[in-house]
């Protein structure tokens, strides 16, 4: 009877301490995105208190009629993988030189950070000016065509400006993962490789690189997520233009349900961008992690 009246009064301590941290798992998360299933599923302008019911029409016109987010989506995509692929192998390569033994590597480590502290909304608004009048100045000065060139006026170069401003902004962050990475590999194995006579480059590949399989999953990750719900630096560094060259899905979602009023089909697409995120990193763990074990 003792032992029974232990359990319980366990379980029952387990169930008043979880409760709280449920109720705001549910205020926080559950119970919105049900509302939002619900709204996406209406014609709504989000003033009105009795939403149309319209099923699944939202989503007939976002896959059949709706140009603008399959540019957003081709935009997102295009950045994602671009983003992805040139963050890590700048932060692994700059990871690999303020690992080594340099007199100035902290104050290094702390410049690559510091962009990262700082809010992207901020930094898109600091690059802003600078392309806008920095370089217009610089071109006048030195003459260079570079400097002088519509960085934010051509949809090319308003592209890669805005690739360019988010690596530079979160650059840091992935640096400090492969730091963390490269300190944890064994310095015996290192010095067994080069015993066996393998070189800087030979030693990378075959022994720095599997080893940092736990980072490289993290950050691309990371990124991964990041980069498909590019948001911030759009709307601060080009506002979606030129011409909407610009737009991506979550900027795209922003213009549709805040400026234009259509918060039903701003959710729907919500909804949709939530499904994809969903799918993609479900399937990048997978296959990362299956790697993690082969090497």
């Amino acid at each position: 009877m003792a032992s029974f009246y232990r359990k319980w009064r366990s379980k029952m301590e387990f169930g008043l301490f979880t409760l709280p941290v449920l109720i705001c798992v549910a205020v926080a998360f559950y119970i919105p995105f049900v509302m939002t299933v619900r709204y996406s599923l209406t014609k709504w302008n989000g003033i009105s208190k009795h939403p149309k019911f319209i099923g699944l029409d939202n989503f007939k016109q976002i896959f059949t009629g709706d140009a603008n987010f399959t540019n957003a989506a081709w935009f997102t995509v295009k950045y994602a993988v671009l983003y992805i692929v040139l963050i890590n192998v700048l932060a692994i390569l700059l990871a690999l030189v303020l690992d080594a033994k340099l007199k100035s590597k902290t104050w290094l480590r702390a410049a690559f950070f510091i962009p990262y502290i700082l809010s992207l909304v901020i930094v898109g608004f600091i690059w802003k000016f600078i392309f806008m009048q920095g370089f217009e100045s610089l071109g006048n000065s030195t003459g260079w065509h570079i400097f002088k060139m519509s960085w934010l006026g051509e949809p090319g170069l308003a592209f890669i400006s805005v690739l360019f401003v988010s690596i530079w902004q979160s650059i840091g962050f992935y640096l400090v993962i492969y730091i963390a990475g490269l300190q944890s590999v064994p310095g015996d194995l290192k010095e067994a490789a080069v015993v066996d006579g393998a070189g800087p480059v030979r030693r990378f590949f075959s022994v720095t690189l599997p080893l940092l399989a736990p980072s490289i999953t993290i950050a691309v990750f990371m990124a991964l997520t990041n980069s498909i719900k590019v948001f911030d630096v759009i709307l601060s560094l080009t506002g979606g233009g030129p011409g909407g060259t610009t737009y991506s899905v979550a900027y795209d979602i922003y213009r549709d349900t805040f400026t234009n009023n259509l918060y039903g089909y701003g959710t729907a697409k919500a909804l949709i961008l939530f499904v994809a995120v969903l799918i993609i990193t479900v399937i990048q763990l997978t296959i990362f992690k299956r790697r993690e074990v082969e090497a």
